[in-house]
């Protein structure tokens, strides 16, 4: 069996900062495993008492269909593009009354 998902625990040391984006994290976590940061989730971080460290899980996955096949639907709401709403609905209901 050929893994396409590779799970960590990231500690993330801050200094002259409050905290770490998620996008600069994908960032800098996509140059030391020499990937894209497209292919990487990080989540569930915490900001330790007194600042200065966060903790955290990352998954990298091979490509973009793996992250698409393999992570929950919750977390692929997180990471990809927010989808515009087509209309309310109170407006679906009415437009089903009229026909």
């Amino acid at each position: 069996v050929v893994s396409t998902q590779s799970t960590g625990v990231v500690v993330v040391l801050i200094t002259g900062k409050a905290n770490l984006s998620k996008a600069e994290l994908k960032d800098k976590l996509a140059t030391m495993y020499k990937t894209t940061s497209d292919v990487i989730m990080p989540f569930g971080f915490k900001t330790d008492f007194g600042g200065g460290r966060s903790t955290g899980f990352a998954l990298i996955y091979d490509n973009v269909d793996a992250l698409q096949k393999i992570a929950p639907k919750y977390r692929l709401q997180r990471i990809l593009p927010k989808k515009d709403k087509t209309s309310g609905r109170r407006q679906k209901k009415e437009l089903k009354n009229k026909k």
